[in-house]
C-alpha cells in the first residue's frame, strides 16, 4: 500500500487546496465572531507556568485568553499586575458581563466562578465557601458549548483533578486539549489527570505551548462547506480507513466523513502535515499515530446524569411504569452500548435505585445493567468503579454521600451499585447484541454514523428490546423516518417506547444476527461404543449394588447425590435449600452436626452402627460413614456422606418365622436410656453453641457499628483532607503572589539603596519616636552608626556635629511640619548644611523625619578666606 509522494505533490486534491487557502487567515482574521477564546486553568505553581506561556505568546496572535486559578476567596489578588509585566497584550481582572476581546489576557477574580455566554464573560457567586471548589472545569464547559469548535482549553501546574471534565466537553465540541508535560511542572496532579482524561492535542513544556499551538491553527482549516471529494480525496480516506482496521479489528467506512475528516485534520495539524496523502504515509510508518486517531474517533466523551432532564424522566415516569407493569421478582434488563469510562451505566443504576425507593414497590424487581463499548481501555477503568474528586460537579453531595465511598483522591463506587453492572466490549456494529432488554440507553453514538448505518443500528436495537420495552436516545439524535416499532414517549428528551411490530427483514443485514452453522463432525459409532463400555458399567453398578451418597463441602452444601436418599433426606418446608444438616430426617438431623465436624478436622472415616432415621413407628436402622476427601485432586476437601441399610429385626422375623421372638431385656432398656441421656446433652450442647453465635453475631454487629462509625470517621477526614488540600492550593497562589510582591520590594529597596548612595548625600530616616530606620553609608562619617543602631533613640548617637539644638529642632519639624535648614560645623572643622524634613508616606501621613546632611566644607572654607581677605582690603584702604 505504498503511496508515490512526488505524484501526489504535482496533483493536490480538492480537500487539500481549501485547507492550503484557509490556513493563511488563521492569525490575520480576528473578527468578532471568528478568534478563538483560550481557557487556561492552573493552580498550585501555576504562576511560573503563566509566566513561560506567556513569555513567549506574541502580542498580535489573535486569540482571548482567560486564566482560572484557584485563588482564596479572602485575598486580593494580584495576577493582573504580575502578568501585565511578562506580555505586551492586555491584562485585565474579570468583570461580569464583561466582552472578550483578541489579543486580551481575563483573569478570574478571588471569590468567583465565571462562564461564558456570547463572548461575554459573566461572574458567580460560588455556592462552596470553601474546601472542593471546580472553577477550571465551569469556566471550560461553559468555554465549549459557547465556542464549539473554536474553543481551546490549556492545563498547567496545579494539584487536583480540576479541569478534566471540562477538557472532556470541549473534546466532544470538537476544540483543542493542551497540557503541560507533566515532567516539566512544578505539581502534576492536574495535567496527569487531563492526560488521563483525554488525548491531549498537545503535550508539551509551558514554554513551548505557545509556538506549538500557534502553529497548529495554522495549519488548521476554518470552518468551511463539506469538501466535495474527488476520486483521490476518497481513496486516501479509505486508505486511511484500511489502516485503522488493520489495526484495531474496527470498521470506520460507515462513519460520517465530515467527522473523520475533522479528526484526520486535527491530527494533520498536530504534526504539520499539510496533505492527506502525506498523512497516510505518516499513519503507515507510525503505528503510534493509528492507535491515537483510533481513540479520537471514539470520542470517548461522558459524565455522570448527563442532561439531568433526561434521568428526571426516567426516574419519575420509565422506571415506575416498568416497575408497575412487570411481574413479581422480575429481572429489568438494561443495555448501555458506547458506555465509555461507565458514568451513564452507575447513573442508571442510581436512578433504578432511587426510583424503587421512591415507589417503594414489593414486586422484589432487580436491574441487570449490560454496559459495551469499543474501546478495551475505557471499558477497564468502568469496571473499576473509581472517579474522580470532579465528578461532584454532577453529582449532588446527597448521592455521593450514598452510593460512593470516598478515597483519598476521588469516589468508588459501592458494591450495591457495581454489581448491577456487567461491563464487556463490545463492537455493536458486528458482535451478536443483548436481546429481551427492558430498557436501552444510546446516547450520541448515532450522530457520527451514516444514515445507512444509523437505520441498521435502530432496526437492531428493536430487534433486542421487549415490546413495552423504552429506548433513550442522546438529545442530538432522532429516529428520522424509522419510527416504525417505536412510539414517542417524550420527543424532546428523545425517549421512545417498542411497540409491537413486524421484524424489519434489514435485520438480515447483521452478520451477528444468526449464528454461524457449526460443522459437524461425523461420529465414529464404534469406537466411542468402546470407549463406554466400562463408564456404562459402572454407572449401572452404582445405581443398583452401591450405597446411597452424598458429596457436600466442608459447608455442608449437597452438590452430588448417589442412589436413593430419601429415606435419609427430604426436602426443608420454605425457600429452597440445598444443605444437608436443613434435609436431615429425624434420627440423623441429631447426630449429624457432631459427626460431620469430626470427620472435617480429620481424615479417618467418623462410623456410626445402627442409627435409627425416622419415626417410632416407621423408621429405618442405618450405619452411617461421613468422611473427608484427600484424593483426587479435584474432590479435596469435600466430604462423603454413606447411607448403608440395616435389616431391623422385624425383617429377620418376616424371614423366618420359626426363629423365636426377642423380647427387650433390662440391659436394653438401660442402653435406651443412656442413649437418650446422650441426645439430651447433646440438644443442651447445641443450644449452648447456638446462645455462643447469638453472641458472636451481638459482638459482630458491634463491630460493623464500630466498623461504619469508623468509615465515618474517614469519610469526615477525607473531606477535611480535600478541605485542606483547596486551602493548600489557594495559599500556594497567595504565597507565590506574595513572593513576588516581596522580590518587588527587595529590588525597590536595592535601587533606592543605591540611588541614595550615589548622591554621596548622608542620609538619616527617624520615626516619629526619633528612632532609627533606615541611613545611608556617609552618616557614619558624621555619626557613630552600626547596624545594631537601627530601632535605637537618635538622641543616643556620638555625633562630631556642634549642633545641640538638633533634637529640640527635629521635634518641632515634627510638631509644625516645616522643614528646618541651617549649616553647622563638626568638632574637626568640617561644614554640613543640615535638612531636616518630614517624612510624608504615599496616602500623605507623616510618619517620621527625613534628615539630610550636605558636606559644605570647601565653600565654607572659600567663603570664609574671601570674608578675610576682604576684611584685609579694608584695612588696607582705611589705613
Amino acid at each position: 500500500m505504498g503511496i508515490n509522494k512526488k505524484k501526489n505533490d504535482k496533483q493536490p486534491t480538492k480537500i487539500d487546496t481549501v485547507s492550503k487557502t484557509s490556513n493563511t487567515k488563521v492569525l490575520a482574521e480576528t473578527s468578532k465572531s471568528t478568534f478563538p477564546i483560550v481557557g487556561i486553568g492552573a493552580s498550585a505553581g501555576g504562576l511560573e507556568a503563566l509566566e513561560q506561556f506567556f513569555e513567549n505568546m506574541p502580542e498580535n496572535n489573535g486569540m482571548a485568553f482567560v486564566v482560572i486559578q484557584h485563588l482564596d476567596p479572602d485575598h486580593v489578588g494580584i495576577m493582573p499586575e504580575l502578568l501585565q509585566r511578562i506580555t505586551p497584550m492586555k491584562v485585565l481582572q474579570a468583570t461580569d458581563d464583561l466582552k472578550v476581546k483578541p489579543n486580551s489576557v481575563y483573569v478570574i477574580p478571588p471569590n468567583k466562578s465565571m462562564s461564558l455566554l456570547n463572548d461575554a464573560l459573566h461572574l458567580f457567586d460560588p455556592v462552596e465557601t470553601r474546601g472542593l471548589r471546580l472553577p477550571i472545569d465551569i469556566f471550560f464547559r461553559s468555554l465549549a458549548d459557547d465556542r464549539n469548535e473554536k474553543s481551546i482549553g490549556i492545563i498547567l501546574s496545579g494539584m487536583g483533578s480540576d479541569g478534566s471534565q471540562g477538557l472532556k466537553a470541549i473534546k466532544e465540541k470538537g476544540g483543542i486539549v493542551l497540557v503541560q508535560e507533566p515532567e516539566s511542572a512544578k505539581f502534576d496532579g492536574m495535567p496527569r489527570s487531563a492526560i488521563g482524561a483525554v488525548i491531549a492535542d498537545i503535550v508539551a513544556a509551558a514554554n513551548e505551548l505557545p509556538n506549538k499551538l500557534i502553529a497548529f491553527l495554522a495549519f488548521t482549516p476554518e470552518t468551511k462547506p463539506a469538501p466535495v471529494f474527488d476520486s483521490k480525496s476518497q481513496s486516501n480516506l479509505d486508505k486511511i480507513i484500511i489502516l485503522l482496521r488493520e489495526h484495531s479489528g474496527h470498521d470506520f467506512s460507515n462513519y460520517k466523513k465530515n467527522t473523520l475528516l475533522r479528526r484526520i485534520d486535527r491530527r494533520k495539524g498536530i504534526h504539520q502535515i499539510d496533505k492527506i496523502q502525506n498523512y497516510v504515509r505518516f499513519l503507515q510508518e507510525n503505528p503510534k499515530e493509528v492507535e491515537i486517531l483510533f481513540k479520537e474517533l471514539l470520542i470517548g466523551v461522558t459524565s455522570f446524569f448527563r442532561d439531568p432532564a433526561v434521568w428526571e424522566e426516567l426516574k419519575e415516569k420509565v422506571f415506575p411504569t416498568l416497575i408497575k407493569e412487570l411481574p413479581e421478582g422480575h429481572v429489568i434488563r438494561a443495555w448501555v452500548p458506547a458506555c465509555s469510562t461507565g458514568e451513564e451505566a452507575y447513573s442508571l443504576a442510581i436512578i433504578f435505585k432511587e426510583a424503587m425507593e421512591k415507589v417503594n414497590s414489593h414486586k422484589n424487581l432487580t436491574l441487570q445493567i449490560f454496559a459495551t463499548d469499543l474501546d478495551h481501555d475505557a471499558i477497564d477503568k468502568a469496571r473499576k468503579g473509581f472517579f474522580a474528586s470532579n465528578i461532584a460537579a454532577d453529582v449532588s453531595s446527597e448521592r455521593i454521600q450514598k452510593f460512593f465511598n470516598r478515597e483519598s483522591d476521588g469516589y468508588r463506587v459501592i458494591n450495591a451499585i457495581r454489581e448491577m453492572v456487567v461491563f464487556a466490549p463490545q463492537n455493536v456494529i458486528k458482535d451478536p447484541p443483548f436481546t429481551k432488554i427492558d430498557i436501552l440507553t444510546c446516547r450520541n453514538m448515532l450522530i457520527y454514523m451514516e444514515s445507512d448505518l444509523q437505520k441498521k443500528l435502530l432496526v437492531l436495537f428493536n430487534y433486542s428490546l421487549n415490546i413495552g420495552g423504552f429506548m433513550v436516545l442522546g438529545t442530538a439524535e432522532s429516529l428520522g423516518a424509522h419510527l416504525d416499532g417505536f412510539h414517542e414517549v417524550n420527543p424532546k428528551l428523545k425517549i421512545f417506547k417498542r411497540t409491537p411490530t413486524v421484524l424489519s427483514p434489514e435485520l438480515v443485514d447483521f452478520p451477528s444476527s444468526f449464528y454461524r452453522p457449526k460443522t459437524i463432525i461425523p461420529e465414529k459409532t464404534t469406537t466411542k461404543i468402546v470407549e463406554n463400555i466400562q463408564s456404562l458399567a459402572d454407572q449401572f453398578i452404582i445405581q443398583n449394588y452401591a450405597p446411597a451418597s452424598v458429596l457436600v463441602n466442608m459447608n455442608g452444601d449437597i452438590l452430588y447425590i448417589t442412589g436413593r436418599t430419601g429415606k435419609y433426606l427430604e426436602p426443608a418446608a420454605g425457600k429452597a435449600n440445598w444443605n444437608i444438616h436443613a434435609m436431615a430426617r429425624n434420627g440423623l438431623r441429631q447426630v449429624l452436626p457432631g459427626a460431620f465436624r469430626k470427620a472435617v478436622q480429620n481424615t479417618d472415616p467418623i462410623v456410626i452402627k445402627k442409627l435409627k432415621i425416622g419415626s417410632d413407628k416407621e423408621f429405618q436402622l442405618v450405619n452411617l460413614s461421613i468422611q473427608r476427601i484427600e484424593n483426587p485432586e479435584a474432590l479435596r476437601g469435600m466430604v462423603l456422606i454413606l447411607f448403608e441399610d440395616v435389616p431391623t429385626d422385624s425383617d429377620y422375623h418376616s424371614k423366618d418365622a420359626t426363629k423365636p421372638k426377642r423380647t427387650s431385656t433390662g440391659r436394653m432398656k438401660e442402653l435406651e436410656l443412656e442413649l437418650q441421656r446422650s441426645y439430651e446433652e447433646l440438644q443442651s450442647t447445641r443450644e449452648e453453641m447456638q446462645t455462643s453465635q447469638e453472641e458472636l453475631k451481638s459482638i459482630n454487629e458491634e463491630l460493623q457499628s464500630t466498623n461504619e462509625e469508623l468509615q465515618s470517621t474517614n469519610e469526615e477526614l477525607t473531606t477535611s483532607k480535600e478541605e485542606m488540600q483547596s486551602l493548600n492550593e489557594e495559599l500556594q497562589t497567595v504565597n507565590i503572589e506574595l513572593q513576588s510582591k516581596v522580590n518587588d520590594h527587595a529590588r525597590s529597596n536595592d535601587d533606592m539603596k543605591n540611588l541614595l548612595n550615589s548622591t554621596e548625600i548622608a542620609t538619616l530616616f527617624l520615626d516619629k519616636e526619633l528612632f532609627i530606620r533606615r541611613y545611608t553609608e556617609q552618616a557614619t562619617k558624621i555619626f557613630k552608626l552600626r547596624d545594631t543602631d537601627i530601632g535605637r533613640p537618635f538622641t543616643d548617637l556620638v555625633t562630631d556635629l556642634q549642633y545641640p539644638e538638633i533634637e529640640n529642632h527635629a521635634r518641632k519639624v515634627i510638631k509644625d511640619l516645616i522643614s528646618n535648614e541651617m549649616a553647622i560645623e563638626t568638632t574637626d572643622h568640617r561644614w554640613f548644611n543640615v535638612r531636616i524634613m518630614p517624612y510624608r508616606t504615599i496616602d500623605d501621613r507623616i510618619d517620621g523625619l527625613v534628615m539630610t546632611f550636605t558636606d559644605i566644607t570647601r565653600s565654607k572654607k572659600l567663603e570664609m578666606e574671601l570674608k578675610e581677605a576682604n576684611e584685609a582690603l579694608r584695612k588696607r584702604e582705611g589705613s
